[in-house]
């Protein structure tokens, strides 16, 4: 299993950013899939889990009506569209199955 996590960047509160997820290694359209994140200090937190068809989405309150996450089985990727950043929103993020985790992308907001 191989997942490999982009689109991190350094941006200012109230921006927007896109990460992707590519996958390899396993089935990845019968999968659900999962987004993960961790602060500097703190737990890992989970910010959003989608079926494996990607009709299903579920979201942590904390990123509710701001992030959305979707996948594309034709391309084994799966994505985060992050809107409205918050600085509590500076995390390393990762993509995940449910054994598997990626080495994640960094997203700061200033």
């Amino acid at each position: 299993v191989q997942l490999v996590e982009s689109g991190g960047d350094s941006v200012q509160a109230g921006g927007s950013l896109r990460l992707s997820c590519a996958a390899s290694g396993f089935i990845f359209r019968i999968s659900a899939m999962t987004w993960f994140r961790q602060a500097p200090g703190k737990e890992l937190e989970w910010v959003s889990t989608i079926s494996s068809a990607g009709d299903l989405t579920t979201y942590a309150d904390s990123v509710k009506g701001r992030f959305t996450i979707s996948r594309d089985n034709t391309k084994d990727t799966l994505y985060l569209q992050l809107n409205s950043l918050k600085t509590e929103d500076t995390a390393m993020y990762y993509c995940s199955t449910a054994n598997s985790r990626g080495q994640g992308t960094q997203v700061t907001v200033s």
